[in-house]
C-alpha cells in the first residue's frame, strides 16, 4: 500500500450471506472481532451475528437491524486482519452512510462497543 492509503467503509446494501467468513477463517484478529460482536450483542438478533453473516438466511441478513451491525463488524474484522498482516496504516478513512460509523471507530473516535 502507498503512503496515501484510503479505506472506504461500505454502507447498508453491501451485505450478503457469507460476508466475513473468509476473513474469519484466515485471521485470528478477524475471528476475535466477530467473537466480540457475538458477546456484545448476545441474543438480541435471534442468533449470533457471526452465524447470520456466514450462513444467513438471506431474508435475515437483509433486515436493517442485522445488516447494519453485520456490515460494521465485517468491515472492522477486515481491517483487523489487514493490520495483523502488517498492512500499511490508513492515512484516510471515509464511510458511506453506516460506513461513517466504521470509519469513526477505525480512526479511534469511538469504541467498538459504542459503534456497534
Amino acid at each position: 500500500m502507498s503512503d496515501n492509503t484510503v479505506i472506504l467503509c461500505p454502507g447498508q446494501g453491501a451485505q450478503r450471506v457469507g460476508m466475513g467468513k473468509a476473513w474469519f477463517d484466515a485471521s485470528p484478529a478477524a475471528a476475535q472481532t466477530f467473537a466480540a460482536a457475538d458477546e456484545i450483542l448476545g441474543d438480541r438478533l435471534g442468533a449470533p451475528l457471526s452465524r447470520l453473516c456466514f450462513e444467513g438466511p438471506e431474508d435475515q441478513i437483509n433486515k436493517t437491524n442485522i445488516s447494519q451491525p453485520a456490515i460494521f463488524v465485517t468491515s472492522v474484522a477486515c481491517r483487523q486482519a489487514m493490520l495483523e498482516s502488517d498492512a500499511a496504516t490508513a492515512t484516510h478513512l471515509a464511510g458511506l452512510s453506516l460506513g461513517e460509523y466504521t470509519a469513526l471507530h477505525l480512526a479511534g473516535v469511538m469504541s467498538f462497543e459504542d459503534a456497534l
